[in-house]
């Protein structure tokens, strides 16, 4: 039986993997996230996904099955990273407030005993309240969202922060189940 690997530290992300009822191990991913533009496309995420899963790949035993994922928060065709400070997490929020947005996670699977790859996207849709300012300063100093995509985590979102979402929640939050079922059936997992 192969050996299943996370490669990925985020709290969670194990969560997720561990509610599936999966034994797996985590192998922190080292590959440097950085993107050269904003503009968003599902080759970029999906590559980000595959580079940080053959990082974890290169270091492992031949009888591991790596899984690895990134997740982007997409407004107006552009990336929102994590923020690199408060401030920046501040603008990131007031131009989510009232709108739509949409979260990619994609997720890189690689069976190191087959040697197969799998790989998949999902994308959920986010529309949040429109937002005071007190509202996001509130948020920031209760929630840290420094560590997180687009400046927020909607399993923490207070009342009355979130209007409505579309498709997975668990892959707002950063791993889609059904898609991480998919994607180790096709690994032969």
């Amino acid at each position: 039986m192969v050996k299943l690997i996370l490669a990925s530290n985020s709290p969670r992300r194990k969560k997720i993997l561990s509610d599936l009822g999966l034994n797996f191990e985590v192998i922190p991913s080292n590959y440097d996230e950085k993107l050269e533009d904003d503009n968003f496309s599902y080759e970029k995420i999906e590559d980000l996904a595959t580079q940080k899963c053959l990082d974890v790949v290169r270091r492992v035993d031949k009888d591991s099955l790596v899984l690895a994922a990134d997740t982007v928060v997409v407004l107006h065709n552009k990336i929102l990273g994590k923020p690199k400070s408060k401030e920046d997490a501040f603008n990131m929020l007031k131009s989510l407030s009232g709108a739509t947005h949409s979260v990619v996670t994609s997720i890189c699977g690689i069976n190191t005993k087959l040697n197969t790859a799998a790989l998949l996207s999902t994308t959920s849709y986010v529309r949040f309240t429109q937002w005071s300012d007190e509202m996001i300063n509130e948020y920031i100093e209760e929630f840290n969202p420094l560590d997180k995509a687009g400046s927020y985590g909607i399993q923490e979102l207070p009342d009355g922060y979130l209007d409505k979402y579309e498709g997975s929640f668990e892959n707002i939050v950063g791993l889609c189940p059904e898609s991480v079922k998919a994607v180790l059936e096709q690994l032969k997992y």
